[in-house]
C-alpha cells in the first residue's frame, strides 16, 4: 500500500526532487511508513557517472546515527542487570578517565549517554580533525584506530565543565559507554550489538564493520568534498575507508529499511522494557557551549526535534564522509521517516523539505 499525500501539500517525492535541486546532492533516497502503507521515493543517483539510480535495498554509513544503537545495547544491558546507568566510568575502566582535569569516578554511564560529561569530542581535536580534511584524507582513509586511542585523544582536552552542569555533544562519550559495555560483558561491542539489536529485529542489512573497508552488498557511493569547507571543493569518492575512527559513536552501516525497523520498535516500546524506555526518552537541553541542532533536546542516544511544522519528532541523524542519514518518526512510532543523502556537503537543510512534506501530514 502507498501513502497518499494531501494534495495542500508538496508532496513527498516534490521534496526530493526539490533536495537535489536546490543542495546539488547526488542522490537522496527516502522512506516513508506511517498507518496507510509504505512509500519508497528518491531522486537523483547512486552512482552518477554510470546514472544508476537509488534504491531502496541500498546499504550506506550512517554516522551519528549509530548513536541510538549504542544507546539501546547499553540499556539493554541495564535491563539485564549487567550494568546501571548510575554506574561511573571509573567502576568499569579504572584509571582511564584521569588527569587534564578529568576523573571518571564523577562521570556517569546516564551522563556520556546524554552527552553531559563535559568530556570533549576527539573529532573536533585540531590535529585529528586535520587528517580527514581535504588531500590529507587520502593519506588517512585506511588508518585504524583503537577505541582507547580515540579516548585519549578527547581526554587530551579538558573538560569543558563538570559532570551533569550542561550539554556538549561528543562522540567520546559513546567510544567510552561502549567500551563499558564489553567490559561488563566481556564481548565485543559488535558482537552485543548483533545478539541485542541486530539479529532479534532481523536487521540483515545493517552491521558495526569497524576497520572493514568496503561496505557489503548494494550501497550508493558516498560522495565527499570532504569536509574543506570550500563551497567549490572537488567531490571525491569516500565510499572505500576505515571507519573504526567513529566506532559506536557513528560507524553503523545500514539500510532505509533496517532503520524503519529499528526506529519503529524503539519508539513503539517494543525493544526497550519500561524503565529503560523512560530512562531513554527523559532529555535535557541541547543549549550549551557548543551550539548544535536548534529546537532540540536530547535523550540516551535519541533527539527530539520541533518542527517549523508544528510537529516534534524523534530519532537521530548522522553524517560522516559522502553521507547524511535523517531517521525520525512520531513518539509512538506511528509515522516514520528514514531518508539518506549519498553526498556530504549539504548540511540537515537538504532533509526540510520532506521532514515538512511527511509530518505536516500528522497534525
Amino acid at each position: 500500500m502507498t501513502s497518499v499525500p494531501s494534495p495542500a501539500t508538496t508532496t513527498p517525492q516534490d521534496a526530493l526532487d526539490q533536495a537535489v535541486a536546490r543542495f546539488g546532492a547526488p542522490g537522496i533516497a527516502a522512506e516513508v511508513r506511517d498507518g496507510r502503507g509504505t512509500w519508497f521515493g528518491s531522486a537523483g543517483f547512486s552512482d552518477t557517472a554510470a546514472g544508476l539510480r537509488r534504491q531502496p535495498s541500498e546499504r550506506f554509513r550512517i554516522g551519528s546515527t549509530t548513536k541510538a544503537f549504542t544507546a539501546a545495547v547499553v540499556l539493554l544491558l541495564a535491563a539485564e542487570g549487567r550494568l546501571g546507568l548510575d554506574d561511573t566510568v571509573e567502576r568499569w575502566l579504572p584509571g582511564l578517565v584521569a588527569g587534564n582535569g578529568h576523573d571518571g569516578r564523577t562521570v556517569t554511564l546516564r551522563q556520556l549517554l546524554n552527552h553531559t560529561s563535559g568530556i570533549f569530542n576527539y573529532g573536533n581535536d585540531p590535529a585529528f580533525f586535520a587528517k580527514g580534511v581535504g588531500e590529507a584524507w587520502f593519506r588517512h582513509r585506511l588508518d585504524s584506530h583503537a577505541p582507547e586511542e580515540l579516548v585519549r585523544i578527547g581526554l587530551a582536552t579538558p573538560p569543558l565543565f563538570a559532570p551533569g552542569e550542561a550539554f556538549l555533544y561528543s562522540n567520546t562519550n559513546y567510544v567510552l559507554a561502549a567500551l563499558i559495555a564489553e567490559r561488563a560483558t566481556g564481548r565485543t561491542f559488535a558482537q552485543e550489538l548483533d545478539r541485542l539489536v541486530v539479529r532479534p529485529l532481523g536487521l540483515a542489512g545493517t552491521c558495526l564493520p569497524g576497520a572493514r573497508t568496503h561496505i557489503e552488498g548494494p550501497h550508493p557511493l558516498h560522495y565527499s568534498t570532504l569536509f574543506s569547507g570550500d563551497p567549490a571543493a572537488a567531490v571525491h569518492d569516500a565510499t572505500v575507508m576505515d571507519q573504526s575512527f567513529a566506532w559506536a559513536a557513528g560507524g553503523i552501516v545500514s539500510t532505509l529499511g533496517d532503520l524503519q525497523c529499528f526506529f519503529r520498535t524503539l519508539l513503539g516500546a517494543d525493544l526497550l522494557p519500561a524503565a529503560e524506555q523512560r530512562e531513554m526518552f527523559t532529555t535535557v537541553e541541547t543549549a550549551g557551549p557548543v551550539p548544535w541542532i536548534p529546537a532540540t533536546r536530547y535523550g540516551l542516544g535519541v533527539l527530539s526535534q520541533d518542527l517549523p511544522c508544528g510537529t516534534t519528532v524523534w530519532g537521530n541523524a548522522g553524517a560522516t564522509y559522502g553521507s547524511w542519514t535523517y531517521a525520525v518518526g512520531s513518539r509512538d512510532g506511528a509515522r516514520l521517516l528514514t531518508a539518506q543523502v549519498n553526498g556530504d556537503w549539504s548540511g540537515l537543510g537538504v532533509f526540510d523539505g520532506i521532514l515538512d512534506a511527511v509530518f505536516r501530514r500528522a497534525d
